[in-house]
């Protein structure tokens, strides 16, 4: 029993939170339900969830401020159920870091599938660290200094770098000589929006080779995987 995915259910409506919970139960997943904001983060706070599936529209403390409070604690899965005209909401919530998002009125089977694909992709990630490794990283001749975000080259001229920016690199270097495909670095670095595709993330690869590597036309340390995704071939020295 404490194998079954552990999902909460986080819904003011009890027409939509109870027959939710017990078609979800059916299908085999353990369920826990909050009518608030306030109640789901009691429950977070006393049991480990593998998945949240959160109401946007809430009195009280909504969704999307739950959504990141999660963010900054938390790598739980979100999936987001939203009203059909909410669109700028469901933007902001992608946004902030939520993996999915279902509209209402919405088919069970719907929900369920997007359940099962959130999870499937949040099970094949590598294993994400909320604290890096160091305050230092050194690889090739450059040295990172992860809380002031920093990129130092041997020159001891800084490099700046965006928050994506610093986001992409840190998953690099915490996650060396690891083939990472598209959709992983997408949810490494909480960066799924409403229309984003693949290419996103190769504009952002290619920004940062031209900060990090000597040709970036031929890289060294950011190796294209045909067909599956990218992977960071540098020696990571954390210190």
């Amino acid at each position: 029993m404490e194998s079954l995915p552990h999902i909460l259910i986080v819904d003011d409506e009890p027409s939509i939170r109870n027959p939710l919970a017990d078609y979800l139960k059916l299908k085999g997943f353990r369920i826990q339900t909050a009518e608030s904001a306030a109640e789901a983060r009691k429950i977070l706070g006393m049991t480990s969830i593998d998945l949240l599936v959160l109401d946007i529209m809430m009195p009280g403390e909504d969704g999307l401020s739950l959504c990141r409070h999660l963010r900054d604690t938390k790598d739980i899965p979100i999936i987001l159920l939203t009203a059909m005209a909410d669109e700028s909401d469901r933007i902001v919530g992608l946004e902030m870091g939520a993996d999915d998002y279902v509209v209402k009125p919405f088919n069970p089977r719907e929900l369920l599938a997007r359940i099962k694909a959130v999870l499937r992709r949040v099970n094949s990630l590598p294993r994400k660290d909320r604290e890096p490794l160091a305050s230092m990283m050194k690889f090739d001749r450059w040295t990172l200094h992860v809380h002031q975000r920093e990129l130092m080259g041997v020159d001891r001229v800084a490099i700046p770098l965006s928050t994506s920016e610093f986001v992409l690199l840190m998953v690099f270097l915490t996650h060396p000589r690891m083939v990472l495909t598209r959709d992983q670095l997408l949810d490494l670095t909480r960066n799924r929006m409403t229309d984003v595709i693949d290419r996103s993330i190769d504009i952002q690869v290619s920004r940062l080779r031209k900060k990090i590597e000597i040709d970036p036309k031929s890289p060294t340390l950011i190796k294209t995987v045909w067909g599956d995704g990218y992977t960071f071939t540098g020696e990571v020295r954390p210190e």
